[in-house]
């Protein structure tokens, strides 16, 4: 079954030392896009997050945010290194001096600089810790595939209905072909009839007129290509690998079919018929965005 690239999905991990929790969204990408937002600390992690995530999520812009929450803390009051504020603040006032600028290095500034406020203590042993933040990713990842999978299957019925009632108008459209070949020739040879007044027609030539007509106008081709491809998009949406690209392509080739059908016709019912088709397809495109 196909699956949305839309979802939310959230984990936790509990032990002795801490509380590990993630959450990951995802939204429309044309391809898979992983970012991680995580401590510090627990950076080295970063690649082996995005390979857990990227292997079951395989298209979508995905955003993981990892939050940790230490037990063992006791002091929450935070260190200055001085020796590099001291640093910070003499670059900066010799940077003014040079550019000749007459303001005062503000203390925000100073502390600003990465390394100079730090947490009262490292956490330490991040190593071990690492498999219960694997964890914490790993059920995330699965709450948020099982949401895509649910909004796929809503977005595969859907465009299942679409889809049907497009071959239902298509279907239409070939019953319709032969009386718009023949209903043509009856209005021609009443019109002929109609100017020549008591001038002898050529049943022939109105024949081979009405013949050129149903040439030009036959879209048997287009119907046969119309029918594969939604053979092929039924098909697609009962694989369980991503095929968001693939109904994408179905989708373009069968807009061209029927764009081709529209240009050939020369019946009003036809196009009436066209219409509706190209305006339920957009539809469908606009679902088939969704899928991943």
């Amino acid at each position: 079954m196909i699956k949305s690239m839309t979802g939310f999905g959230k984990g936790e991990a509990v032990s002795e030392r801490g509380v590990f929790s993630v959450e990951i969204r995802s939204v429309n990408h044309r391809y898979g896009e992983v970012s991680v937002r995580l401590p510090r600390q627990f950076f080295c992690a970063e690649q082996e997050i995005k390979q857990i995530a990227s292997s079951t999520l395989k298209r979508g812009k995905i955003e993981i945010s990892v939050q940790w929450e230490d037990r063992t803390r006791t002091d929450s009051t935070p260190r200055i290194d001085q020796l590099l504020a001291r640093g910070y603040f003499d670059a900066f006032n010799g940077l003014t001096r040079e550019l000749g600028l007459s303001q005062e290095v503000p203390l925000s500034l100073i502390v600003a600089q990465k390394g100079v406020m730090q947490e009262s203590c490292e956490l330490n042993g991040t190593e071990e810790l690492q498999p219960q933040l694997i964890q914490a990713v790993a059920t995330a990842v699965e709450a948020i595939d099982r949401m895509r999978a649910v909004e796929g299957a809503a977005l595969a019925e859907d465009l299942r209905a679409r889809r049907t009632q497009v071959a239902e108008w298509g279907s239409r459209i070939r019953e319709r072909c032969p009386l718009a070949v023949a209903e043509y020739q009856q209005k021609l040879a009443a019109r002929i009839e109609l100017l020549a007044g008591d001038l002898e027609l050529d049943p022939g030539r109105i024949i081979q007129e009405v013949a050129l007509l149903a040439d030009r106008c036959d879209i048997t081709e287009e119907l046969v290509r119309l029918t594969s491809h939604f053979a092929q998009f039924d098909d697609a949406l009962l694989m369980s690998e991503p095929v968001g690209r693939k109904l994408d392509f179905l989708m373009q080739e069968m807009n061209r079919e029927v764009n081709t059908i529209g240009s050939k016709a020369s019946d009003s019912i036809i196009t009436t018929l066209v219409i509706q088709i190209k305006a339920e397809m957009e539809k469908m495109r606009e679902q088939v965005q969704n899928v991943e």
